[in-house]
Order: C-alpha cells, then sequence, then structure tokens
C-alpha cells in the first residue's frame, strides 16, 4: 500500500476507535449521571459543584493561567462554598459568593484576566442554573431529564448526520468538521424526543398532568439550538488559543469542556427561561408547566 493510501485508512481506524471510546464512555458515564439527577439533593450538588470546577480549571489550561495556582484555588473555593450554599437552598448566599469569587480571580490574576473571569462566570452560571433546575421539587428531574437527552441526541443526531450525509460545513473557521447537515440532523433528532417524551408519558407527575406538544416541541428546538451554539462558542474559544481538546479527561471525548459545552449552554438559558416564569422554586415547572 502506498503512503497516500495509507493515509485514509489509518484516520479511518483511528476514528472508529475514537467512536468505540465515546460510546464505552457514555455508557458509563451516562446511566451514572441520570442516577444522581434522579437522587437529586445533596447528590446532584455535589457533582454540578465538581464538573464545574473542572470546567473552570480547564477553561484556565485553554486561555493560558492555569499555572497562576492562586487563582485555580480561589475560583475552585468560591465554586466549592457556593455548591454548599445551593445544596443548603441558600440561592442568595450563592449569588453573593460567585460574585466574590469572580471579582477575587480577576484581581488575582497576574495576565489575561478577562479571560480568567469568563471562565469562572462560565464555571459558576454552569454550576448554578444547574442546581436550580433540578431545585423544583415537582418537575425538577423531569426538566433536568429533557435537558440531558435533548443535548444528547443533538450531539449524537449532529455526529452521524454530519459524518453520513456530509456537505457544506457550519461555520470553517471556528469547527472545520461541523456540517449543516450534521447540525440540521442534531435539531431534527432532538425535536423527535421531545415529541417522543410527552407521548410515552415520561411527563406524568403528581397530581396528574399531561405535557403539552407544541411547547415542549419548542423548548426541544431552543434548547437544540443553545447545545449547538455552546459548542461553537468552546470551539471558538480552543481555536483562539490553539488548543485541540480541553484536556484527555474522558477517554474518546476529550475534557469536561468539550463534552459539556453543549449542556451548559441549554441549562443556562434553560434555568433563565423557567426562573422568569417559575421563580426560584419553580423553575422546572416554569419550563415544563404551559
Amino acid at each position: 500500500m502506498t503512503e497516500d493510501g495509507a493515509a485514509p485508512v489509518a484516520a479511518a481506524e483511528q476514528g472508529s476507535r475514537n467512536l468505540l471510546l465515546r460510546v464505552a464512555a457514555a455508557l458509563v458515564l451516562a446511566p451514572a449521571a441520570l442516577a444522581i439527577a434522579y437522587a437529586g439533593g445533596w447528590l446532584w450538588a455535589a457533582l454540578v459543584t465538581l464538573a464545574s470546577i473542572g470546567l473552570y480549571v480547564e477553561w484556565l489550561m485553554i486561555v493560558g493561567v492555569a499555572s497562576e495556582r492562586r487563582v485555580i484555588v480561589a475560583g475552585g473555593v468560591a465554586l466549592a462554598i457556593s455548591g454548599l450554599c445551593l445544596a443548603s437552598g441558600r440561592i442568595d448566599a450563592s449569588l453573593v459568593v460567585l460574585a466574590l469569587g469572580c471579582a477575587a480571580v480577576a484581581w488575582l490574576a497576574q495576565e489575561r484576566r478577562l479571560w480568567t473571569a469568563a471562565g469562572f462566570f462560565y464555571a459558576a452560571a454552569a454550576e448554578a442554573a444547574s442546581v436550580l433546575v433540578r431545585l423544583d421539587q415537582v418537575w425538577g428531574f423531569v426538566a433536568l431529564i429533557l435537558i440531558l437527552l435533548v443535548v444528547w441526541v443533538t450531539d449524537i443526531g449532529g455526529f452521524f448526520a454530519g459524518r453520513g450525509i456530509g456537505g457544506p460545513k457550519l461555520w470553517p473557521r471556528v469547527s472545520p468538521k461541523k456540517t449543516w447537515a450534521g447540525a440540521i440532523g442534531g435539531f431534527a433528532a432532538s425535536l423527535a424526543v421531545a415529541a417522543g417524551f410527552v407521548a410515552i408519558g415520561l411527563a406524568r407527575v403528581e397530581p396528574l398532568q399531561v405535557l403539552k406538544l407544541t411547547p415542549i416541541l419548542l423548548l426541544g428546538a431552543l434548547l437544540s439550538i443553545a447545545s449547538q451554539l455552546g459548542d461553537l462558542f468552546e470551539s471558538a474559544v480552543k481555536r483562539r488559543f490553539g488548543v485541540k481538546d480541553s484536556s484527555q479527561l474522558i477517554p474518546g471525548h476529550g475534557g469536561l469542556l468539550d463534552r459539556l459545552d453543549g449542556f451548559v449552554a441549554a441549562v443556562i438559558m434553560a434555568a433563565i427561561f423557567g426562573l422568569l416564569r417559575g421563580g426560584v422554586d419553580g423553575v422546572g415547572g416554569g419550563l415544563m408547566v404551559w
């Protein structure tokens, strides 16, 4: 085999290995995440807090300030204390801690202060939004499951539609591999999941209520768009600093930022929308009840 012919074969084999690693990691991580989401309370708050600290550290690695230990410690401590406040239901205290933490990391950073503060804000928003959605005792788990499913199928549908159909690139300067076919495929998959979510009765809670199809389809569409924009945003940040993966923490997926970028954008958008409709204690209901 010639050298030119061997290159595509090697690339295909590498792609197959990466796909197997992605599937294996998903089969382990997804059920664990769902179980903890179902448990809610301290377990969910702890998982979200650890993930948010990981997001913050990986962001600092991307922007090139991970060597500043004071910045890492200050941000990590603030996120940890915020997580304790959120788990205790002290949303007000959590917001105060996060505001102080953002100011602290910006003040301590020796360089790229705006990027450092932006990374902390990104992680803090993900932490607060994830806990607020689940905080609703009646609808929190249902809303969170819908967000997770839409984000997952948007990613999976986009991956297979992009590879199977190909075609014009979505935004080649930011993400050379993403195509319009993948974006549309992921979007279509999210609508199918939203419709199926209602049809098979996953929306039923006590007192008995059934979700309305049209609003949930619109919600699924918005979450899918937010997820894809979140993915592009993270790709743009990595390209800005010449980084391929945020880390190698998750086999086949890269780092937490690579895996959670879509979820972060979707859950933040969902939390804001649910907060406006349902208040602090009713974010899930604000999303699901129409």
